[in-house]
């Protein structure tokens, strides 16, 4: 939102992405910004980005380490290469990274994403962000809940009456306010829509295991 801490929403958003080099359902993936506060954003955004280190896994001193698999690395690559075939801006990196043993793919931003690119409606399973502007919380809330998606999400700005009215019409299972989507045991995670139903963790989870007995006693008649 426009109010946001914006560097600790970039840096939030950055580490939300390439957590795991973005193999994580719940990492962040398509980024919803106000449009007064766009630019200073993404020029954050961007420098988070810029900085990471590929390599080692292994190495501490790394920060962005490889895909799963080489399948994996060829089907991000081809999601991105079909992303700008069809309108979509390679904001910084967009392409698997050469010379490195290893799947490994560029830290990336792609802009100007358009409804009908198939990009729109598809999880990017690697470090690809997509970054969307709006002008006001109306249009965030149609934006968000575009998506056949709704596992999890977050919302960065100062006014808590505000946060809790847009989590109640954002569409997903989770949401978390000016923080990146986590878990904890005795927090129910669990999404809507194509991301699942139902709920692990907490007490909702422990139900899942349990058999519960029903017994009725009907009044003598």
């Amino acid at each position: 939102m426009e109010d946001a801490d914006i560097d600790h929403a970039a840096k939030a958003g950055a580490q939300a992405r390439v957590s795991n080099a973005g193999q994580v359902c719940t990492a962040a993936k398509r980024f919803i910004i106000h449009e007064k506060v766009a630019d200073e954003f993404l020029k954050k955004f961007t420098e988070h980005f810029k900085a990471l280190k590929i390599g080692d896994p292994l190495d501490t001193s790394t920060t962005l380490g490889p895909l799963s698999s080489a399948d994996a690395l060829k089907t991000l690559t081809k999601q991105v290469e079909q992303a700008v075939k069809n309108g979509a801006k390679v904001h910084v990196g967009g392409k698997a990274v050469s010379g490195n043993p290893g799947n490994f793919y560029e830290a990336t931003i792609l802009t100007h994403i358009t409804r009908d690119n198939p990009a729109y409606f598809e999880e990017f399973f690697g470090p690809v962000a997509q970054v969307y502007v709006v002008k006001n919380d109306e249009e965030l809330v149609k934006l968000a809940n575009d998506s056949n998606y709704g596992l999890g999400g977050a919302l960065f700005t100062k006014d808590m009456n505000r946060a809790r009215k847009l989590a109640t019409q954002i569409e997903t299972g989770m949401l978390y306010v000016n923080s990146p989507t986590d878990t904890a045991p005795e927090l129910p995670f669990g999404g809507v829509k194509r991301s699942g139903f139902g709920r692990e963790l907490s007490d909702l989870g422990i139900k899942e295991f349990v058999n519960q007995k029903l017994v009725v006693l009907a009044a003598k008649s």
